[in-house]
């Protein structure tokens, strides 16, 4: 038996490779700088659909063992639930595993409860978005108590308590990872930003809306949405009957670096979703010196850059009197960073002194 520590962390997807960014991008950054942060730990990355084929590979000096479920039908899905309990039951004659980790409130985390009540071993279930939401039949499968649940938000937890009643005892926040930042432009040539997947639940149709209105008081705007999706035919439709060309870009599917570097060339960045767990891009826009406009506020204590608007109006007001600010500052603002976040994490299944629990996670300038 392998005597090192062993952290398993189950995820329905995972990045094929080094080199893919876009894939769950939040806990990529994650799962990197919780091996960083204590590389005597043994990582190993059970991924339940994607990718889509069969196999093991090394990610970042980490174990992936890839099932590709593809997210097929029933059986398909009963077949791969039973691969995944024998993997297990394969980890654990082979190494001395110290707990679960599993990413959302769903096929991961039954399969991972299951397996740790069996064997007497630690889990926590990681809520970071819609399996908060009403009807995820997952939860009653589960039956999770609230010392099991980590809420990505505060605004996610109280949404599992009102749903579900109960009450995730643990709150931890996306991280960002600074060191992908690049040099601050010298000049803010994007007055307003968006980027995440083009689907309904973001409302970009919103986003367009917005820049509508302002184009009465900034004829000249320069907006951008960074994303890909199902909407985007849509979009350039009401682009062009907007008459908006000059003013709206859809840029497409871009890196995750990319994306940063636009971010660090925005004035002022906005997001429009309907619902969010805590959209990683917030933090990384403040991060990025950005002033961040949002209908939706994750945490109960936010940067005094970010700013909550509950309606159309009322985004459009907030952003129209930050463009209109000749003296607008764009300090960076780090909230949450990475290492803070995986030293969190660490900590519920390591006692170890070494980690940084209290540790402030709002800085300010690099």
């Amino acid at each position: 038996m392998n005597t090192h520590e062993t952290l398993v962390i189950l995820t329905p997807g995972f990045p094929a490779d080094e080199d893919d960014s876009t894939c769950i991008p939040p806990q990529q950054l994650f799962v990197k700088a919780l091996k960083k942060q204590k590389p005597e730990l043994n990582i190993i990355v059970i991924s339940f659909q994607y990718p889509f084929e069969v196999r093991q590979y090394t990610w970042h000096d980490m174990q992936v063992i890839a099932l590709g479920g593809r997210s097929r039908g029933k059986l398909y899905r009963r077949a791969l639930w039973l691969k995944v309990w024998r993997t297990l039951k394969q980890l654990n004659r082979q190494h001395q595993i110290i707990g679960l980790l599993s990413f959302w409130m769903g096929e991961c985390a039954f399969i991972g409860n299951r397996f740790a009540n069996k064997y007497g071993r630690m889990h926590y279930c990681w809520v970071l978005g819609q399996d908060a939401r009403t009807g995820n039949r997952f939860v009653r499968l589960i039956n999770p108590k609230g010392e099991q649940l980590i809420a990505l938000s505060d605004q996610l937890a109280r949404e599992v308590e009102v749903n579900y009643g109960i009450v995730p005892k643990h709150i931890i926040p996306p991280g960002i990872d600074t060191s992908m930042f690049g040099t601050p432009a010298t000049k803010r040539d994007i007055d307003l930003m968006g980027a995440g997947s083009l689907i309904p639940l973001k409302q970009y149709e919103l986003f367009v809306d917005v820049v509508k209105k302002l184009t009465i008081q900034f004829p000249h705007i320069k907006a951008v949405i960074c994303g890909r999706g199902p909407e985007m035919e849509r979009l350039k439709h009401q682009i062009i009957r907007l008459k908006l060309e000059n003013n709206v870009k859809l840029t497409g599917g871009l890196t995750h670096g990319e994306v940063l570097a636009m971010m660090q060339r925005t004035k002022v960045f906005l997001h429009t979703s309907a619902y969010e767990g805590f959209g990683m891009v917030l933090s990384e826009a403040l991060y990025a010196g950005a002033q961040v406009v949002s209908l939706v506020k994750p945490m109960d204590l936010m940067p005094e850059e970010f700013h909550q608007g509950k309606n159309e109006n009322e985004l459009v007001g907030l952003v129209s009197g930050f463009l209109d600010d000749k003296d607008l500052k764009h300090e960076p603002v780090l909230f949450n960073p990475i290492e803070c976040i995986a030293d969190k994490v660490t900590e519920l299944f390591i006692n170890d002194d070494l980690t940084t629990e209290g540790t402030e996670i709002l800085h300010r300038g690099h």
